[in-house]
């Protein structure tokens, strides 16, 4: 199963810096970039040259920056959330903001994780390399699982659970 990634950043430098750091932390699912905000909801609604699946894949997480031009990330969120289609979606935010206004809405907003840009390549490989052990190899996506997995076959719930 290839696991798309989608990075909204519109810093060339860090669009650069976090590309080299997925490579040097081995991680091997694909990478869309989009440079703006309304570039991130036009290819998360498969508009205009957005439209061909095969080219770009609906994301299994999604790299969040927060300052962003057009659209402002904490919109982009909020947008995601409010479409039953992204719930499993994850969503990782990726900014140099430490306001705690940002931190506390995007969690509000549903964001999985609000993480810190390092400075430097050698502070960003291993926080590429965190999200992939955890949200790339060790989280099991809610789609993995299903209710029946978890109950008998009558739906109930096995004794002592």
């Amino acid at each position: 199963m290839s696991r798309a990634i989608l990075l909204v950043d519109d810093d060339e430098n860090d669009v650069m810096f976090t590309n080299i750091a997925l490579q040097k932390a081995g991680v091997t699912s694909p990478v869309q970039v989009v440079k703006n905000g309304q570039e991130a909801l036009d290819y998360l609604s498969g508009e205009g040259k957005f439209a061909d699946r095969d080219l770009y894949p609906i994301p299994y997480l999604i790299l969040l920056d927060l300052k962003l031009p057009f659209v402002m990330g904490l919109d982009i969120l909020k947008w995601l959330r409010a479409r039953p289609e992204f719930d499993g979606t994850i969503v990782l935010v990726l900014t140099s903001s430490q306001q705690p206004e940002d931190v506390r809405t995007a969690y509000r907003l549903r964001a999985n994780a609000f993480l810190v840009k390092p400075s430097g390549l050698d502070k960003l490989v291993p926080l590429v390399q965190s999200v992939k052990d955890f949200w790339l190899l060790q989280n099991q996506p809610e789609s993995a699982f299903s209710f029946s997995m978890l109950s008998g076959s009558n739906g109930v719930l096995p004794s002592g659970h």
